[in-house]
């Protein structure tokens, strides 16, 4: 497939034309109409540094239905000690540079470069972006962000300071969303990480099939209370 370029004009390929590596398009801008566009139609931006921005659909696309959120044993007997005070919106500034950071253990930089971080505090502005977040002792040690649209949650990025902690956030965002009648949870790319926590991997076309009635979904009420206090389990 060819690699299409994006011109000033707010539109993008069908997501069905991306390359085997999920790759559509390249350019454009981060302006939040382009990224809900994006969004609506299973395309998500990821570039790092000095790269101009790329847009990418991937097939198969990894997806957690919140209803089927596993926990392990481990895990469990860690959200049982109730060490953690899961919160919604508090810190999401605080949470999205902290994803920025380079992962331990691993010599890279980041793909959350200046722009993208920038562009995804507007789209929270708006009340499109969102943050779960996990503290301890009144300290953030782990969380995660994403967009949400109607019943569909777009899951960005995660981090941890200490071990779990994006975990028990991922937790109780699934049996948040599954309370209040989410469709599902676009975790993008596979990971094994992902994988043991209960995420599948769809077809491009089921996923598109899927995200294309839940944006449009109307029944959802605004779930978003910043800085209240979610039970994990």
């Amino acid at each position: 497939m060819p690699l299409f370029r994006l011109s000033n004009r707010l539109d993008f390929p069908p997501a069905w034309l991306a390359r085997s590596d999920g790759l559509l398009c390249i350019g454009g801008d981060l302006s939040h109409k382009r990224l809900l566009l994006a969004y609506e139609n299973g395309i998500f931006p990821w570039f790092s540094k000095d790269e101009p921005i790329l847009w990418w659909s991937p097939d198969p696309r990894l997806v957690l239905f919140p209803e089927d959120i596993n926990i392990s044993k481990s895990l469990n007997k860690k959200i049982k000690k109730k060490l953690f005070t899961i919160r919604v919106d508090s810190a999401f500034e605080q949470t999205i540079r902290s994803c920025a950071k380079p992962r331990k253990n691993v010599n890279e930089g980041t793909w959350l470069v200046d722009e993208m971080i920038d562009s995804y505090i507007k789209l929270h502005d708006l009340g499109y972006a969102h943050s779960i977040e996990t503290f301890r002792e009144g300290r953030l040690v782990g969380g995660l962000y994403g967009v949400c649209m109607g019943g569909s949650f777009f899951g960005e990025s995660m981090f941890s300071f200490e071990n779990d902690a994006s975990k028990i956030a991922l937790v109780a965002l699934a049996n948040y969303l599954k309370r209040c009648g989410f469709d599902l949870i676009d975790c993008q790319v596979t990971t094994n990480h992902l994988l043991s926590m209960g995420a599948i991997e769809v077809s491009r076309n089921s996923f598109l099939d899927i995200i294309h009635k839940s944006v449009k979904r109307v029944d959802i009420k605004n779930i978003w209370d910043p800085g209240i206090d979610l039970q994990i389990l």
